[in-house]
């Protein structure tokens, strides 16, 4: 099934209609999320090794909002249409989902993704991410891939600014 919305930023509405339609095709949906704020080697990495683990990759951004709670003031670097357009613009990325809220919970509940995916900054046992509960939930799996070691978004920015 050629994917039509392929390099688009979508709402949570279609993205939902998007991977149904993969489903029903027999191709698994593998979604990832975080803020991918001044993008660089380790997400373009992660996101390549995302996608690989499945037909199509849904990524769940936060919003400027979003970012703002979680990483505090100064962040975003970049605002969020700006940080989805590059996203989207990736081969690895099929679609993009902008959300507010401090977690993707909800998108991924309507997604329904096979797979959950989320950085070796995350695991099963002391820091697991909010959204894996809901991917079981359904039946969906989760799977962390380890982190690139000297690439965080964090230490860009602390090297510029210092």
């Amino acid at each position: 099934m050629e994917n039509l919305w392929s390099g688009q930023v979508l709402d949570q509405a279609a993205a939902a209609a998007w991977a149904a339609a993969l489903r029903a095709s027999g191709q698994r949906v593998v979604f990832t999320n975080g803020c991918f704020d001044l993008l660089h080697r380790g997400h373009v990495d992660y996101l390549q090794r995302a996608r690989a683990l499945g037909d199509a990759l849904a990524v769940g951004l936060n919003g400027d909002g979003s970012v703002r709670l979680l990483k505090g003031a100064g962040r975003p670097i970049l605002p969020e249409a700006d940080r989805a357009a590059v996203l989207a613009a990736l081969r690895a990325v099929d679609v993009v989902v902008i959300f507010h809220e401090p977690t993707a919970e909800a998108l991924v509940a309507a997604v329904q993704p096979a797979l959950y995916v989320k950085g070796g900054d995350w695991d099963s046992t002391r820091r697991v991410p909010p959204e894996a509960a809901v991917a079981l939930g359904y039946g969906g799996r989760v799977q962390y891939i380890p982190y690139l070691p000297g690439r965080s978004t964090s230490e860009i920015v602390a090297q510029i600014r210092s």
